[in-house]
C-alpha cells in the first residue's frame, strides 16, 4: 500500500467513524399515536385495580410502558381540558373555558400535531381529538370544535350514539320508568343490536388501522379518539354480559351526610338526588359504563394489534389518556366536572421504543405531553408553552417535576391544587365561595373536608396563597 493510499484510507475510516456518531446523535424520528376516551375514570381500568371491569387491551400497553398514577387533566370536561393540553397552554392563559377551539387565543402558535406537522409528519385525527358534542356531534358527524390547521387530514366517525337499535332505558330523571330513550348529555343505556362496526368507536379503529396502515413509511402524528364511555351508554350487546344482572353492580361507598362539610359549589352538577335514581338506576349505569369502557378496550386492541402487524412497535411512541375522569357514585356525585380525584385525575400510559415499564406515582399534567413528545422526538420544546418536560421520568419514575397538579372547573369558577398531601380546592378567584382541603394519605377518598377547622387555618392560609400565586403564572403567558 502505498503512503497516498493509506492517506486515503485513512481519511475514509475517519470520515465513516464520523457519520456512525452523527447517526447515533440524532434522535430517533418516532411516530406518535395517540389515544384518548371520553370521560374514563381510571377507577374502571384492571391495570388500575378495577376488579370487574377487564381491560386487557389497555393493560397490555400499561404493561410496556410507564403507567402514571397521579396524572392529572388541566379541566374536568371536555372543551378546556383538550382546548388545554392540544396548545400547550392552562385554560385561563387561552380563556378557552367552554367548547370552542383554542386558535383564536393562541393565535399563529402551534398546537401539539400541527407543531409535528411542520416538521415533516404525516397528521390525522380520527373522530374527536378537540371538542366535539357526543352525541349529537357523533350523531352529525361534523367536525366540531376542531383545529384545522393541527391536520394533514381528519375524518369523522359518525354512528347512531341513543338511536341505536336495541334495548334501551333512560336512567336520569325517569324516576317512573315512563321516559323513552331520549339524547342528549342524559344517562342512557342502550344494549345495542349489531357488531362493532355499527358504532362510532368501531369506525374509529377500523379508520385508524387503515391509515397506519397507508402512512406506514413516513412519519406520523396519529390522534385516535374514541367517545366512549361517554354518555349515552351505547355498546353491541355482547359487552354487556359480565355485567348482568345489573344488581350485581357494587356502588361505592354511601356516608351519612357526606355533603355537609362542604360548599354548595363542591356539590357535583350531577347526584342521585337531582338525576332520581334509585339504587337499581345507579347499578345498571355502572354496568352500562363498564359495558362502554369494554367497547372501547376492544377497539383500542385492534388499534395496537395494527401496529403491530406493520412492524410498527419500535419505532411508535403510544399515549392512552383521558380528557378527564368521571364520577361513578362517589359521594353520590355521577360524571365529571368536580375537583374531587375521581373527576380531576386521568388514567395515562406512555410506551416508548427501548424504555423499560414500570410505574409512577409522580404528580404530571396533560400539559405536559406536548413538550414531552417534542423532546423525546428530538425537537426543541417551542417557546412559553406551559407544560413541563416530564421525559426524565421514563427513565427514573421516582423524579418530580411539579410540587403540585393545577386543574379548573370553570362551571364551578374553581381551582385545584393537588399534591401528595393535601387537594385543595377553592371556588371564586379569592375563594369567596367556599373552600375544601382533603389530607389525601389519611382520607385519600376525601370524606372530610378540613378547610373549616381551626386546627388546619395555617395550611388552609398556605395554600391559599400557593393559588394566587399559581392564578398568576398560568395567565403570564405572552398569548
Amino acid at each position: 500500500m502505498t503512503h497516498s493510499h493509506f492517506f486515503f484510507l485513512m481519511v475514509a475510516l475517519s470520515l465513516l467513524n464520523w457519520f456512525c456518531k452523527t447517526q447515533e446523535s440524532i434522535p430517533e424520528k418516532y411516530n406518535v399515536l395517540f389515544i384518548i376516551s371520553d370521560d374514563l375514570t381510571y377507577n374502571a381500568l384492571s391495570c388500575y385495580g378495577n376488579k370487574v371491569c377487564q381491560t386487557p387491551n389497555i393493560d397490555r400497553l400499561a404493561a410496556r410502558g410507564i403507567r402514571f398514577t397521579r396524572a392529572y387533566c388541566q379541566g374536568t370536561y371536555c372543551g378546556p381540558s383538550r382546548a388545554s393540553f392540544l396548545s400547550g397552554y392552562y385554560p385561563h392563559a387561552t380563556g378557552v373555558l367552554g367548547y370552542t377551539s383554542p386558535r383564536p387565543q393562541i393565535g399563529d402558535r402551534r398546537t401539539w400535531p400541527q407543531f409535528f406537522k411542520d416538521q415533516g409528519y404525516y397528521t390525522a385525527r380520527v373522530s374527536k381529538i378537540f371538542h366535539m358534542g357526543v352525541p349529537g356531534g357523533i350523531e352529525d358527524g361534523g367536525h366540531g370544535a376542531d383545529d384545522s390547521l393541527s391536520w394533514t387530514e381528519r375524518f369523522n366517525s359518525p354512528g347512531p350514539e341513543w338511536k341505536a337499535n336495541g334495548i334501551g332505558e333512560t336512567l336520569e330523571g325517569n324516576p317512573d320508568g315512563t321516559k323513552p330513550v331520549v339524547g342528549g348529555n342524559t344517562f342512557v343505556v342502550v344494549e345495542a343490536e349489531g357488531d362493532d362496526l355499527v358504532h362510532s368507536d368501531g369506525k374509529t379503529a377500523a379508520q385508524a388501522v387503515e391509515l397506519i396502515n397507508a402512512h406506514k413509511n413516513e412519519p406520523f402524528w396519529l390522534g385516535v379518539g374514541f367517545v366512549r364511555p361517554h354518555v349515552p351508554f351505547v355498546a353491541p350487546e355482547k359487552y354487556y354480559i359480565p355485567f348482568k344482572p345489573f344488581n350485581m353492580m357494587q356502588l361505592p361507598e354511601k356516608v351519612p351526610n357526606d355533603w355537609d362539610d362542604i360548599p354548595e359549589s363542591g356539590i357535583n352538577y350531577k347526584t342521585s338526588v337531582n338525576m332520581e335514581m334509585d339504587l337499581r338506576k345507579q347499578k345498571k349505569a355502572i354496568g352500562g359504563y363498564y359495558a362502554s369502557v369494554a367497547y372501547m378496550d376492544a377497539q383500542v386492541g385492534k388499534v395496537l394489534d395494527a401496529l403491530h402487524e406493520a412492524e410498527l412497535e419500535d419505532k411508535t411512541i403510544i399515549i392512552f389518556t383521558s380528557d378527564h375522569g368521571y364520577h361513578l357514585g362517589e359521594h353520590d356525585f355521577w360524571a365529571k366536572v368536580s375537583l374531587l380525584d375521581e373527576s380531576s385525575g386521568v388514567p395515562l400510559i406512555i410506551s416508548v421504543p427501548g424504555k423499560k415499564p414500570g410505574v409512577c406515582h409522580s404528580l404530571v399534567e396533560l400539559l405536559d405531553l406536548y413538550p414531552t413528545l417534542a423532546s423525546l422526538c428530538g425537537y426543541e420544546i417551542p417557546a412559553n408553552i406551559q407544560g413541563k418536560n416530564i421525559a426524565p421520568l421514563l427513565d427514573d419514575p421516582a423524579i418530580e417535576v411539579h410540587d403540585a397538579a393545577f386543574s379548573v372547573a370553570p362551571m364551578r369558577n374553581g381551582f385545584l391544587l393537588r399534591d401528595h398531601q393535601y387537594a385543595y380546592i377553592q371556588y371564586g378567584e379569592n375563594a369567596e365561595n367556599g373552600m375544601e382541603l382533603y389530607d389525601v394519605v389519611k382520607d385519600p377518598k376525601q370524606y372530610q373536608n378540613l378547610a373549616l377547622l381551626e386546627a388546619y387555618q395555617s395550611i388552609v392560609k398556605t395554600y391559599r396563597e400557593k393559588m394566587q400565586e399559581k392564578l398568576a403564572s398560568v395567565r403570564d403567558n405572552d398569548l
